[in-house]
């Protein structure tokens, strides 16, 4: 069944029960589709620079049958490859660097011992190491044995890891050495294997490097059969479980690649933490479907100079990073663009025009925004070569049929719920959120995919973010977004970050509130409050006046997004109870009515 309850409309599994096809069928099915797949990527990278071509003649390829992202694609580009796949480069200097051909054949490797261990063709693996070859390497090694891969995050905790055992049903965790007795009271039935140091009770992963290699491995999936499950970081609810299949991520992150802008040949560099699915956007498949070298900088500390020099060093083309680095970037010596740059992004919060405007000035270079989920690739982006709107994130990508729904008509408008159009086949989909058939059919509803997210789009197409759908409010009879108050709060200098949500009022129903992180150097007072609250005043609609201000360390999920339904909370509670808020500083005391 596909997400929206439908049949899919497929032949018989070509596996059956046993999990083996016959060689004939295998070949044929992996040549057509590796064929269908270079040319629908070759397409793509010859018409990224040119939006309106890349959006009229782009088509996803259309898979059938089996089909193995590691063994049909990357195995394929990658037998005979000597160019680097993948270059680490550690903080005290130590770098390795591994070709496409060796990371064909150390996953082969990998994939031969996993599957001695018992790891088989739908089997789900926790994989939680950190930035380093074993991590890409595993990655490809479950893959090839059609086993599900379940990506976390080294941050998470004993009851962290229990849900995900018996939420996720995973039969296989690989862990470093150090992250090892978090799973000493973690309860199940799975079988334990680190990485590093041996451990009692635990698989040493660096045997796996002596077993004679069963590859080249045969294709062992279906185009519908999972791939990746990821617990969402939950900022409203518990984590759900995204499910991705062999075509949903491999697929669809063809979007990605062309918003990155990746060609054949390149270096990219993106700051991102294994465990989230923007890792496995920018760290795995839009450069490997590119054909690109995967660059990783470790470092326990940041240090802009460090980076910037790597950059050069290494010859960067393409490189990502959170808003949270571009600050810091901007705040030492740019110097020169590096020689090698040529397409530079931010993701994960917006950008305020200051640092682009920097960037720009420095190096010619425009910092361009995209809009993805976990639940999806790339879906909105500001692609290469084309007009930036200031606010704006972009276009629909070539391929996704994304629409504005207006939440109270159902209907297509130029505000409203940012939604996939279903009856368009959405490709960078995923499977569903499992377990959960009450939720699936909530996003699922109306025949579209629903995100959560409102967003307005004006005449050119371009399409400009406000918000959540629950983190929208009214304000006396003004609709409130938090999202673009926060973004002319956070250009002020005493904000590193801000969090804006609704107070109850009895005269206006609700006012905003900005919950605000303050940089080093400032003072939570009632002074640094009303710089705060003039600052709004002069750069938003009167409206849109921030009414409120605490300092207060905002609440966060352990993939460092803000948790703004507990403040929400926070207000209501005070509010219910009758109890002030001692802490916070109201605009009318501080400026004025």
């Amino acid at each position: 069944m596909r997400l929206d309850g439908s049949e899919r409309v497929s032949e018989k599994h070509p596996f059956g029960g046993s999990g083996k096809a016959s060689v004939p069928y295998i070949m044929s099915a992996m040549v057509a589709n590796t064929d269908l797949y270079r040319a629908a990527r070759d397409q793509l990278v010859d018409v990224i620079g040119d939006y309106e071509r890349a959006a009229e003649t782009f088509s996803w390829p259309q898979l059938t049958g089996a089909f193995n992202w590691a063994t049909d694609w990357f195995d394929v580009i990658a037998r005979g490859n000597a160019r680097p796949a993948l270059w680490i480069v550690e903080e005290d200097g130590a770098e390795q660097k591994i070709s496409f051909a060796e990371m064909a054949d150390r996953s082969d490797r990998v994939a031969t011992w996993l599957e001695r261990l018992g790891v088989g063709r739908g089997d789900r693996v926790i994989l939680m190491l950190g930035n380093q070859v074993e991590l890409w390497e595993s990655m490809l090694a479950v893959a090839k044995l059609g086993a599900v891969t379940m990506p976390t995050t080294g941050a998470l905790g004993p009851a962290d890891l229990t849900d995900r055992i018996i939420r996720g049903g995973a039969k296989f965790v690989i862990a470093n050495d150090e992250d090892a007795a978090k799973f000493d009271d973690v309860n199940g039935d799975y079988t334990r294997i680190v990485v590093g140091h041996a451990v009692d009770g635990w698989h040493r992963y660096a045997t796996a490097y002596a077993v004679p290699s069963d590859g080249p491995f045969a294709t062992r999936t279906y185009i519908d059969d999972p791939m990746l499950i990821y617990f969402t970081s939950g900022t409203t609810s518990k984590p759900k479980l995204v499910e991705h299949s062999q075509v949903s991520y491999p697929v669809g992150h063809m979007s990605t690649m062309a918003w990155i802008g990746l060609r054949p040949g390149d270096v990219h560099l993106a700051i991102s933490s294994p465990g989230w699915a923007k890792h496995a956007w920018s760290c795995f498949f839009a450069p490997w479907i590119a054909e690109a070298t995967i660059f990783v900088y470790n470092y326990r500390r940041f240090d802009a100079a460090a980076l910037l020099g790597q950059l050069r060093r290494a010859d960067v083309n393409t490189f990502c990073a959170p808003p949270t680095v571009w600050r810091l970037l901007i705040q030492s010596d740019l110097g020169p663009k590096p020689e090698g740059l040529r397409e530079i992004l931010g993701a994960g919060e917006p950008l305020n025009p200051d640092v682009i405007a920097k960037v720009e000035r420095a190096w010619g270079l425009t910092i361009r925004d995209g809009f993805g989920q976990t639940e999806t690739t790339l879906q909105v982006g500001n692609m290469p070569g084309q007009p930036v709107k200031p606010g704006s994130m972009g276009r629909p990508m070539p391929g996704v049929p994304v629409v504005l729904v207006d939440p109270l008509t159902g209907e297509p408008a130029d505000e409203g719920e940012i939604c996939l159009d279903l009856k368009r086949n959405p490709v960078n989909l995923m499977t569903g959120y499992l377990g959960d058939l009450q939720r699936n059919e909530t996003v699922m509803a109306g025949g579209y995919y629903h995100t959560g997210d409102i967003a307005s789009r004006d005449g050119d197409g371009y399409i400009t973010y406000i918000g959540r759908t629950d983190d929208v409010f009214k304000s006396s009879d003004y609709k409130v977004s938090p999202f673009e108050l926060e973004s002319v709060l956070i250009e002020h200098p005493a904000i590193v970050e801000a969090a804006v949500v609704p107070q109850p009022d009895e005269t206006r129903l609700c006012v905003p509130k900005a919950y605000v992180s303050l940089a080093d150097g400032w003072e939570p007072n009632a002074e640094t409050a009303r710089q705060i609250m003039e600052y709004g005043r002069d750069h938003l609609a009167p409206y849109l006046k921030v009414r409120r201000v605490e300092f207060y360390e905002l609440p966060k999920t352990v993939s460092g997004k803000i948790r703004r339904v507990k403040l929400r909370r926070r207000e209501e509670a005070a509010h219910a109870n009758g109890t002030p808020i001692e802490t916070e500083h109201r605009y009318e005391d501080l400026v004025g009515s």
